[in-house]
């Protein structure tokens, strides 16, 4: 069956669709030889489609992973020509082909979810679907009342975009400055680090805890582990299943309980 290009290439864990259709558009990929055009359908059971060169395939297995980002690594795959800089995939010693969903500033820290699943990068990346993403900042100075009234609201930035609402609160105060917990739907480059600095708040340190329902939890930088099985369903707004109580009156384990992280080969979601 013949379907749209970047649905294939976003399928088979290239990138988001518009990540892929740049990729239609700066000729690096081909159909059957030729160089394909935005619009173009293809069978991947009959065409050959090839991006650089590397023949593109459908995944056999879906892959969901958590990675605990530290600072001063890319959270791309690969760094431009050039550039020595670590990346997030560098971090994760895996065979398949993963991508990263949702990016994070050279100097920010958190969570980074890495899969092959291009629907579901499609969907948390795509403005429409409005997930919330969740950040601790520490602030150089104490905001006051005013300062944490305009961010909530929304700023003005210096090209003239105005933010949309958030959620913001103080976590605890550290010496001369302040942890703060950021909710928000929105995710421009830089954004937090923008506003914080047009309401003359500097950031020290932004780590983000959560995308949607999947939190950072226990990982540590450079940690990482796969998803359980809920947690894929609970991002993709899937209902999980609730599992009854046995015959002692104790909940059966539930695959909502933590995992902890490991750096071999643990189990993998499959789809």
């Amino acid at each position: 069956m013949e379907e749209r290009l970047q649905k294939i290439m976003a399928r088979a864990g290239l990138g988001s669709r518009r990540e892929c259709e740049k990729l239609i558009l700066a000729g690096r990929v081909h159909v059957n030889g030729v160089v394909a055009e935005i619009g173009q359908k293809a069978d991947v059971e009959k065409d050959k489609i090839t991006l650089d060169g590397q023949l593109i395939e459908p995944p056999r297995q879906l892959v969901y992973i958590a990675l605990y980002k530290p600072r001063f690594v890319l959270s791309t795959v690969e760094a431009e020509a050039g550039d020595a800089r670590p990346t997030v995939r560098d971090l994760v010693p895996i065979e398949e082909r993963v991508y990263p969903v949702g990016r994070l500033d050279f100097e920010s820290e958190g969570l980074i979810l890495l899969t092959n699943d291009g629907a579901l990068t499609q969907q948390l990346t795509h403005p429409s679907h409005g997930h919330v993403k969740v950040y601790r900042v520490l602030l150089a100075r104490h905001p006051d009342s005013e300062q944490l009234a305009i961010w909530r609201r929304g700023v003005v930035l210096e090209d003239g975009y105005r933010t949309r609402p958030a959620d913001v609160q103080i976590e605890t105060l550290a010496g001369k400055g302040a942890w703060v917990r950021v909710a928000m739907q929105e995710g421009r480059k830089r954004q937090i680090r923008e506003i914080a600095a047009a309401l003359g708040l500097p950031v020290v340190r932004l780590i983000r805890v959560a995308i949607g329902p999947l939190k950072l939890g226990a990982l540590k930088p450079k940690e990482w582990r796969y998803l359980t099985p809920a947690e894929v369903a609970a991002l993709k707004g899937e209902a999980a299943e609730v599992r009854a109580p046995s015959r002692g009156g104790k909940p059966k384990r539930s695959s909502k309980e933590a995992v902890r992280p490991r750096r071999g080969s643990p189990h993998r979601v499959r789809s």
